[in-house]
């Protein structure tokens, strides 16, 4: 989960992501932004992220994300 938030800051700094639960819903992270975290996530954690996951509900909060990643490392 560390290394999600430091990815997080990295690409949208002085957000509060481990409280904060509309990232979408309220334009935290744009349609750029959202691109560069699904590549940083991908090489990170040494997933894929395919369409059927790049909905709102997965990147609305740091939790929602850190799911989703760990999700998909169990798929691996």
């Amino acid at each position: 989960m560390e290394e999600l938030l430091e990815i997080l800051e990295d690409i949208k700094p002085g957000v509060d992501y481990e409280t904060e639960d509309k990232l979408i819903d309220n334009a935290i992270l744009d349609s750029f932004s959202i691109l560069s975290l699904v590549s940083e996530l991908e090489d990170a954690f040494d997933i894929e992220i395919t369409p059927v996951y790049l909905v709102p509900e997965n990147f609305n909060s740091a939790a929602a994300l850190w799911n989703m990643v760990q999700k998909l490392q169990e798929e691996n």
